[in-house]
């Protein structure tokens, strides 16, 4: 028996990064993007290297950038800290499972450190296949906090739940991550939205701003502990404006809508450094008609584009400073 899962990127459309700090968020998934994962039975247990697992370079650069991008480590470390926490969440939960072994291998599409939630998707998807192949049926939310944990405590990842949550639940997910839920009960409140509800929407990005989300979160999470009060404050307006926008969405308002992402960017830029290539994007997409604001930590891009004069626009306007732009679809809800 041979199983293929799969977990797709997703972007935050408004409310990041106000998910690791009680906050609230909507995000969607996108298939244009994903991560797959085979696994089949075999005599011992296996872990196939990927992409990135890869020891031959066509040069000295080329072995420099890629480390620069993703560090000494690639995909094989992921399965084996989704394949550890697996089996720590099986034995203490009292599942009874054969001691079948198994060969797994992952690949994904996901441009590295853009804020696609490129490692959370491998994971994810690694998770499915091993719940599958030894008949393990874990909650959504319960699974988003397993997902989070295996990334947080054994690879040191720091980032929210939000990347967890929307890959596990699929479609348009909006996210309360009220203190006294997470505190009471372990996992925030995640309510499923109509991906019909979304306006026209393009995702821009360029893989030479990569950077870890971690580098990012690490300062704010330092600001925020020490009572930043800009960092508290914006906080509070990007939770704010997710309700606002999920009420948009329910009345397809698209103008107020786009006003609401680019107050997100906006203030994510009064309380941190934006790079000038990552303002540069933001700035030629708002100067062809269009909103925008991260998908992540830095390096994509997501807004409202109305038409298809403006993605015409886009198109070449990115074009000119070699950002990749593309019209996503929205991955469908998992059942």
């Amino acid at each position: 028996m041979i199983i293929t899962t799969r977990a797709c990127a997703r972007a935050a459309l408004v409310g990041n990064p106000s998910d690791g700090y009680f906050g609230k968020t909507i995000s969607f998934a996108f298939s244009d993007f994903h991560a797959d994962v085979t696994l089949w039975e075999s005599p011992e247990l296996t872990i196939l290297p990927t992409t990135r697992d890869s020891s031959t370079y066509e040069s000295m650069e080329a072995l420099a950038r890629e480390v620069n991008l993703f560090g000494y480590y690639g995909g094989v470390r992921l399965m084996k800290a989704a394949v550890k926490t697996f089996h720590q969440y099986v034995t203490t939960h009292g599942f009874r499972i054969d001691r079948r072994n198994f060969t797994i291998r992952c690949s994904s599409t996901i441009p590295g450190l853009v804020g696609m939630a490129g490692s959370s998707a491998m994971i994810t998807a690694a998770y499915r296949a091993l719940m599958a192949f030894y008949g393990v049926t874990i909650p959504k939310p319960e699974l988003a906090n397993v997902i989070r944990a295996t990334e947080e405590r054994e690879l040191g990842i720091a980032a929210g739940l939000q990347d967890r949550v929307i890959q596990v639940y699929g479609g348009l997910v909006y996210m309360d991550f009220d203190r006294q839920l997470l505190d009471s009960r372990g996992y925030g409140e995640y309510v499923r939205l109509d991906p019909e509800s979304l306006p026209p929407l393009y995702i821009a990005y360029r893989t030479d701003l990569s950077e870890p989300s971690g580098v990012y979160h690490n300062n704010l999470k330092a600001r925020w502990n020490a009572g930043d009060k800009a960092v508290v404050d914006a906080m509070k307006f990007w939770s704010d404006i997710t309700v606002e926008a999920r009420d948009c969405l329910a009345r397809r308002d698209s103008k107020r809508l786009s006003e609401l992402m680019d107050a997100n960017f906006d203030k994510r830029a009064e309380i941190s450094r934006i790079s000038p290539e990552n303002l540069r994007m933001v700035q030629t997409a708002r100067s062809c008609g269009c909103s925008a604001k991260f998908t992540g930590s830095g390096g994509a891009i997501v807004g409202i584009c109305p038409d298809d004069e403006a993605f015409a626009r886009l198109q070449k306007a990115f074009a000119a400073i070699s950002v990749r732009v593309l019209r996503p679809t929205v991955a469908p809800p998992e059942p």
